[in-house]
């Protein structure tokens, strides 16, 4: 029985089973916050270009596209609402894989329970079972894999395979074939965001849509390879350094991954959190204004030096990737959401001077303990020669740390409501958190048309 074989087991069982309230609680969690990810991006003018490269594709189908009154077809809608998932950099973390399994996975089972016109209830489930299978092949491929690949990408499309092929009722053999086939399409090149490119968002699309086509392909009866995870010129061949398909299945079935999701906090690469949440801890413990800073002096792991390593970024996105740029802003505005990305931030001179005063060094300690644990040594000191130190030993919104529903919920509203306004918004997260009996048409029949008028005020 190869790797797949097991998974595509697990598919079929769950088809018959009862998840727990507190995982579909997690599932309706995960499910929140990726309205609240896609919502942002969608008034984004990379998402605007999206909308109009494939307009011609679109008015017809039954499923609803972030930002546009009109209609798709399933597989478009996962592809754009994928991408557009991604673009505002709030979508959520499985922090041991370096992977944000929302984008793919959940764009391309709602896009699916919406065409078949499911309740959410199955959509929540086929969350579970997408997070399930992707957080665990992405864990024992890291950290090699993420040295080129785009785990997002890459992984993306087993999480949207699996979730695809749990809707559509595929049995064991048929969810294999579904994740193989979507396996031999799985790709995402760091170097697309190593600058300042519009793909990168794009890779999550690219998985949802492949996911979802391969289940399809799946149950019409085309086959797939069985063992494309551990084959000799397979996925971990290919694309790692020795995973650890021995440990893949470690504590299977004890508990659910989507359990274990990072949520985030800051509006950028979640690999600068360590170090604005350290910033943030001492400027508050310590009462500190930034006019009183002279260096603040960060070490970090590996991929916050070589990720993060923009300095007095141009444009939002490199702004949401450089490391000093974050740490100023948190350290001036006291938060780095949406406002922290604007043109008079990026242009605020206050913002800029700290900037100069803010160092990057590779640490080896934060390194050592990548990826299962984020963290981050910082120190300020201070003009008049006091010096403040702080080690940040995980991320607030980490598993370890969580957001509570409240958290998550006021940052979801601070997303949202500038995009639908306060009525709806309030609508959608109730639909979303309390989903007894309710379809996904309800949830997209609340977002879908929504235009950036109430945004442009908002931000005005």
């Amino acid at each position: 029985m190869t790797l797949l074989n097991k998974f595509g087991q697990f598919i079929e069982s769950a088809q018959s089973t009862s998840f727990s309230s507190d995982v579909i609680h997690h599932a309706q969690r995960a499910l929140l916050d990726w309205h609240a990810a896609s919502l942002a991006g969608s008034t984004s003018d990379a998402a605007i270009k999206l909308r109009q490269a494939f307009d011609d594709e679109l008015g017809e189908g039954a499923c609803s596209i972030f930002g546009s009154s009109k209609k798709a077809s399933a597989r478009m809608a996962a592809f754009i609402n994928g991408t557009i998932s991604h673009i505002a950099e709030y979508d959520d973390i499985y922090r041991d894989g370096a992977y944000h399994p929302a984008c793919p996975t959940i764009s391309a089972a709602f896009a699916l329970a919406e065409f078949k016109n499911l309740p959410v209830q199955k959509l929540l489930e086929s969350i579970v079972v997408g997070y399930e299978v992707s957080t665990r092949i992405a864990e024992v491929i890291q950290p090699s894999h993420y040295e080129f690949f785009h785990t997002t990408g890459t992984v993306g499309v087993f999480g949207s395979s699996a979730a695809c092929s749990y809707l559509l009722g595929l049995n064991a053999d048929q969810a294999c074939d579904a994740m193989s086939t979507a396996g031999t399409f799985a790709s995402g090149l760091q170097q697309a965001f190593r600058s300042d490119s519009m793909t990168k968002p794009m890779h999550a699309g690219h998985a949802a849509e492949v996911g979802l086509s391969a289940a399809l392909t799946a149950q019409a009866g085309m086959l797939g390879t069985p063992d494309l995870l551990e084959g000799a010129a397979g996925f971990g061949a290919a694309m790692t350094k020795g995973a650890r398909w021995e440990n893949i299945f470690d504590g299977f079935g004890e508990e659910f991954n989507v359990t274990r999701m990072t949520f985030k906090n800051y509006g950028c690469c979640g690999h600068t959190f360590p170090a604005i949440d350290a910033v943030g801890y001492l400027l508050e413990k310590h009462n500190i204004h930034f006019s009183q800073i002279k260096a603040i002096r960060v070490g970090g792991y590996k991929p916050t030096v070589e990720v993060c390593a923009y300095r007095q970024p141009k444009t939002p996105f490199e702004a949401k990737f450089s490391l000093s740029y974050t740490v100023a802003a948190r350290a001036v505005l006291g938060r780095v959401r949406e406002k922290a990305f604007l043109p008079e931030a990026l242009n605020h001179p206050d913002i800029r001077a700290v900037e100069d005063k803010v160092s990057l060094v590779l640490d080896s300690e934060c390194a050592s303990k990548f990826p299962k644990n984020r963290t981050a040594k910082v120190e300020i000191e201070l003009i008049d020669g006091a010096v403040f130190h702080h080690h940040q030993v995980t991320r607030h919104g980490d598993p370890d740390d969580p957001l509570t529903d409240q958290e998550l919920l006021d940052k979801f509203y601070e997303l949202v409501m500038p995009r639908l306004g306060e009525d709806r918004s309030k609508n959608l997260a109730n639909q979303v958190m309390m989903s007894d009996r309710v379809q996904v048409k309800n949830l997209s029949s609340i977002w879908s048309g929504a235009l950036n008028a109430l945004f442009v005020i908002y931000f005005n």
